[in-house]
């Protein structure tokens, strides 16, 4: 009886596995296209919304198997799902062509280039060394760096930072989530501490005639609504202040919402702005717990550039010892 059985079932999934692979690969995929075209303010979806690229080979696996199976539905049956992934492959490619396809506008002619560094040093265990030493090599103007501790400052200085960025804002917390810091080639105004956990700042870059900086770090979403109100203030203090770059791990892709928000107001991801493609900065060197295998996947880490910037290039680099790639992006006037 049971031997039947057991046969009776592999005969339908034999018949049935198209219908059954689809199923398990549009489920997903729509889930996270509705998380896209929501709001979320559940936790794990919002979390889960850092995924919503990872529909995009889904949405093209179920049209490669409506394509082989075809011949065994009939046509109204087999329509169904060829028109769900087709509608699904199309908004999500909607939603990504900008990293590789539109507008970039140009600098201005003989603008000098502003190259902008950030990097979170993952509660002060990254590579400050390394990060000095990129700094120096990419000839940095800012560098912004989340989750900064005293060890971690030491380390830096003992590397040159002082050489190489004379001028700095901000500080470590005796929390070492919480450290934020700015490094300048040029004079710091005080700064104005954002008023979010983690340590944000508003700073004047070069005196007049120079740039507003807001080096931030809003909450992770493990806490939704302490993360909607983090960026909310960032979005706000940006507007009010008339800010021309929002630098650091934000905590959250275009994917997100309030985000989105911030594009909105008048800022563009230099990535995104220059064609840069897709570029995830987390998670990195294998330290997501039993999923460390995994490559980085998720763009957390931005330079949010104001409408009188234009972006020359913008690429991630590998950092030693933090979960985080560093960006760098090289910037200059309209």
């Amino acid at each position: 009886m049971l031997r039947r059985a057991l046969s009776a079932t592999g005969w339908w999934l034999r018949d049935h596995l198209g219908l059954v692979l689809l199923v398990l690969l549009l489920l997903p995929a729509a889930a996270l296209t509705a998380l896209r075209l929501s709001d979320p303010a559940w936790g794990p979806a919002v979390r889960l919304t850092s995924f919503v690229p990872l529909a995009l080979p889904l949405y093209a696996a179920a049209l490669v198997v409506a394509g082989v199976r075809h011949a065994r539905w009939r046509a109204r049956v087999r329509l169904v799902p060829v028109v769900l992934a087709t509608a699904g492959l199309a908004a999500h490619a909607w939603w990504v062509a900008p990293f590789w396809l539109g507008p970039n506008p140009p600098a201005a002619r003989g603008a000098d280039a502003l190259v902008v560094v950030t990097a979170n040093l993952y509660q002060g265990e990254g590579d400050a060394l390394g990060l000095v030493a990129l700094a120096s090599a990419e000839e940095a103007d800012l560098l912004v760096v989340n989750e900064i501790t005293g060890p971690a400052l030491r380390r830096m200085r003992a590397a040159g930072i002082d050489d190489v960025l004379p001028y700095a804002i901000g500080r470590p917390e005796q929390d070492p989530v919480v450290g934020t810091m700015v490094f300048s080639r040029v004079p710091l105004s005080e700064p104005r501490r954002l008023d979010t956990p983690l340590a944000s700042y508003k700073v004047d870059v070069g005196g007049p005639g120079g740039l507003t900086l807001l080096a931030v770090h809003p909450s992770a979403p493990l806490d939704a609504e302490a993360w909607r109100r983090d960026h909310d203030t960032v979005r706000r203090a940006a507007v009010r202040g008339g800010a021309d770059l929002v630098v650091g791990d934000l905590n959250a892709t275009l994917d997100h919402a309030p985000l989105r928000r911030l594009v909105d107001a008048g800022y563009r991801d230099a990535v995104e702005l220059g064609n840069a493609g897709f570029q995830p900065t987390w998670p990195e060197n294998g330290l997501f717990g039993p999923l460390s295998f995994l490559p980085a996947l998720v763009p957390i880490d931005h330079v949010m550039v104001g409408e009188d910037l234009a972006v020359r290039s913008v690429r991630t680099v590998a950092l030693g010892g933090t979960d985080h790639r560093a960006v760098v992006a090289e910037l200059a006037r309209q």
